[in-house]
């Protein structure tokens, strides 16, 4: 049993405000396999205050940039030691299979490495060159961190969308108040065991887990100057409607329905090795997963067969288990909400392939859902247009390449996709008309020099990269 009795605020382990502590329930059985405090509103204004408190004395964003980049650099080496126990209490608290936690750690690695590079060759303060060679004015362009930023993370991957936010976030001097969801407190009290080995000073780093509504105090706080935010997107327009009432910095990185355009000269059979990948990871319960596949008419059928073939064959079960490839959903209301759109799809008309609404034999105990596909699905379907969240793919048809890109398109969200072709220049092109913030090509792994963020429903702003980085700072303009 795996217990955090304490809170740890400004780099300290305190006591809560609110004794009690929650079960941390295992998806897998339902078994209580950890408890944990729990922040209320008086934790973040101790909190708040703490971080208001040291950016303000500038103990932290005073610090050469070279001297951040070695803390965090610490930081991520110390995660890297201790990867395995990670996955493990990741898979434990969110029932995420061990092969998605394991691959994971290896993903926040490159994260990590891609901030660093882009903190190193970071413009921290340029002198620009004057438009007018005879002016004798000057101007030295400062990029400093913003002040104090509440990052908000969901439960799906907590490691990825913490690392993804307090990296860049320290980086650029700023002090943070992470709040993570409480069904991850126990990974989440491990993160804050490491940030304290880094040694941050005093006041800079919090990790609160905290239900919704002492969320909502955090992101209204007056001593925060900047919301960053993953989650869904009611959410998301909830916490932007909050920073537009305030003149808050935000960034948004919200929901997704994405599509995987198989060509019609694709490999059938590589298409859809990758969808097991980029459609099924994690369980299903991915914002980039690319749950509408979009099939020629000519070889359409091949595909449907090819996912059924593909989905049958998957493991489903304990997440400890090295052979399981999809765990359970990570509380019963998020089991029940899967199963619901698999009935929903049914009575929608569209053709059960494989799967259904039962829970898998054996598994009753648990969170878990049966894997599904679902063919002759019209784009209009709420199974075609809705985040589900879970292992239920569409298999949409399309008409030529445009029919493709406009099916695509046909959703309020953008925010990844993929395209699959035999000619890579080919899906390239295809993939420049996507509206959509990432589109892979072939299968390719998301990148994290590059920009990541969403079109439309799908978010403000953008992280990883430099461009990550950026959106921690804001400009000045000194003019001399």
């Amino acid at each position: 049993m795996i217990t955090y009795g304490r809170l740890f605020i400004g780099g300290s382990w305190v006591e809560p405000s609110a004794p009690d502590l929650l079960d941390i329930a295992s998806p897998h059985d339902r078994s209580v396999v950890g408890r944990a405090a729990q922040a209320r509103p008086a934790d973040i204004d101790r909190a708040v205050s703490a971080a208001r408190a040291s950016f303000d004395a500038g103990a932290w964003r005073l610090t050469p940039p070279a001297e951040r980049i070695a803390a965090l650099r610490a930081f991520n080496a110390l995660r890297e030691k201790n990867a395995e126990e990670i996955a493990h209490l990741i898979s434990l608290e969110n029932g995420s299979a061990g092969w998605f936690t394991r691959a994971g750690q290896l993903g926040l690695t490159r994260q990590a490495n891609a901030y660093l590079k882009a903190a190193e060759e970071f413009g921290w303060e340029e002198t620009l060159a004057p438009s007018d060679p005879a002016s004798p004015v000057r101007s030295v362009v400062r990029r400093e961190a913003v002040g104090v930023v509440a990052a908000v993370i969901p439960w799906n991957s907590p490691f990825s969308s913490a690392t993804s936010k307090i990296i860049p976030a320290l980086l650029a001097g700023n002090s943070v108040v992470l709040k993570v969801s409480p069904e991850n407190s126990l990974s989440m009290g491990f993160l804050a065991g490491l940030l304290e080995r880094v040694g941050l000073p005093e006041g800079v780093i919090s990790v609160l887990p905290a239900d919704r509504e002492t969320s909502e105090y955090l992101v209204s706080h007056e001593k925060v100057d900047k919301i960053a935010f993953t989650g869904s997107t009611r959410a998301g327009r909830r916490i932007a409607s909050i920073a537009g009432e305030r003149l808050k910095r935000v960034s948004l990185e919200l929901g997704g329905k994405s599509a995987a355009i198989i060509l019609p000269d694709a490999d059938i059979k590589k298409a859809v090795a990758g969808v097991k990948y980029g459609s099924l990871l994690n369980n299903g319960e991915s914002c980039v997963a690319q749950t509408r596949i979009l099939a020629p008419r000519g070889r359409y059928e091949e595909v449907v067969a090819a996912l059924k073939e593909l989905v049958e064959s998957l493991r489903v079960g304990d997440p400890n288990d090295p052979d399981t490839f999809i765990g359970p959903m990570i509380r019963p209301d998020q089991q029940e909400r899967v199963r619901d759109y698999i009935r929903l799809g049914i009575e929608e008309g569209a053709r059960l392939v494989t799967g259904g609404p039962q829970i898998p034999a054996g598994l009753e105990k648990g969170n878990y859902v049966t894997p599904t596909v679902f063919a002759d699905v019209d784009n209009s379907m709420r199974i075609a247009r809705e985040e589900i969240f879970g292992p239920v793919l569409v298999v949409i048809p399309y008409d030529d390449e445009d029919d493709a890109v406009r099916i695509a398109d046909d959703s309020e969200y953008g925010l990844s996709g993929g395209v699959w072709s035999s000619d890579e220049e080919h899906a390239l092109a295809v993939a420049r008309r996507v509206r959509t913030g990432t589109v892979t090509v072939n299968g390719a792994s998301i990148g994290f020099d590059g920009p990541f963020g969403g079109f439309k429903a799908s978010g403000i702003g953008r992280e990883y990269g430099a461009a990550g980085l950026g959106t921690y700072t804001e400009y000045k303009t000194i003019t001399v």
